[in-house]
């Protein structure tokens, strides 16, 4: 006869769910990556395998694989290509091509005199460099874990494609909450999902592309590297593209082409950041309105985690945890009522 009550044997088991599933998430935390990638490439595909299984009756394998070779050409190796041409560019950048050392000079001439900075230029950029250096490799270290976390992605992707049914059913069935509330969160992490990884995209690649079309105009070297920094930092709202036409204006003025260091400042902070604010009133009206404070937290959280991944992905667990604690507040407050009820009925 078992010494311990029913009650007793199911809160061991319940203790022992939860080390062996910190266990589990110990041994995972590497590829954490590619099951977030895969839930994030699931949720923006998902209308279109349905259209192509339900309404063009493909082959539910063959969808898959269309969504997964889709997703390669069109989001992964752009991203990684984008990302290592930008290693590669700060690692060979010729001193003597790009003239840093006498526009250093000439900025910290600048600053010395009308700031009190003497050496604001030389700092800066060694503090920025040391960043990107910590930035990049945190994601593109060695191909081959770029190439196990990709496959466990796709891996992944395929079967909850496949099984979208069984998939699915099992998250309805094992989500902590009431159906309708299972419902409303996958509705709500839908669209925190195309604000902060669609909408943020368009954002981004509209941004990088004016502020490389600016550089070009007035002169900057190199501005097609520029626009794909600026794409990149475009995913911090209070930051953006935009910032980077001040540094540039600094060295038009440190040079003595005052008129154009004015108009570039102008276009970068007027004309990109007036597109900036349109751009996500319509993506916010459109899809979901991610507010501005969960992006640039949700950044600093996942750089940390995914280096330049964290762009995309810290904003989203950010937005996804949100949503959670605004489920359980509201089963919360549903089992308080029902308490509230029960023992008005007891009375």
């Amino acid at each position: 006869m078992s010494i311990f009550n029913h009650k007793q044997r199911n809160n061991i088991i319940l203790v022992s769910i939860i080390v062996l599933g910190c266990f589990l998430l110990y041994a995972l935390s590497e590829l954490f990556s590619s099951i977030l990638g895969a839930i994030v490439l699931f949720t923006i595909f998902r209308p279109f395998y349905l259209y192509m299984v339900e309404k063009r009756k493909f082959n539910k394998p063959l969808a898959a694989l269309i969504i997964i070779f889709i997703s390669l050409i069109v989001i992964v190796i752009p991203f990684l290509s984008l990302s290592i041409m930008v290693i590669g560019r700060i690692a060979s950048i010729n001193r003597d091509a790009l003239p840093i050392d006498k526009w250093t000079a000439s900025i910290d001439a600048f600053t010395a005199k009308n700031l009190n900075q003497p050496h604001f230029a030389e700092n800066t950029l060694q503090k920025l460099g040391a960043y990107a250096a910590d930035l990049f490799p945190s994601i593109l270290g060695s191909a081959a874990n770029i190439i196990l976390t990709l496959l466990v992605l796709y891996f992944l992707l395929y079967f909850m494609f496949v099984q979208m049914r069984e998939f699915e059913s099992g998250l309805l069935k094992y989500a902590p909450f009431r159906e309708q509330h299972a419902l409303r969160f996958a509705i709500a992490l839908r669209d925190s999902t195309y604000s902060n990884v669609l909408g943020q995209g368009i954002i981004a690649l509209t941004q990088g592309i004016l502020l490389a079309n600016g550089f070009w105009i007035f002169g900057i070297p190199d501005p097609v590297f520029w626009g794909i920094i600026g794409a990149f930092i475009s995913f911090l709202p209070v930051v953006g593209a935009p910032t980077l036409c001040i540094p540039a204006s600094i060295i038009l003025f440190a040079t003595g082409h005052n008129v154009k260091g004015i108009l570039l400042l102008a276009y970068g902070l007027l004309f990109i950041g007036n597109v900036d604010n349109v751009l996500r009133m319509i993506i916010n009206k459109r899809i979901a309105n991610t507010h501005p404070i969960i992006s640039v937290i949700g950044v600093f959280i996942g750089l940390p985690l995914f280096g330049i991944l964290g762009l995309v992905f810290g904003p989203v667990l950010l937005s996804y945890f949100l949503l959670l604690l605004e489920i359980y507040e509201t089963n919360r407050m549903a089992a308080d009522r029902l308490d509230r009820i029960k023992i008005g009925h007891d009375t």
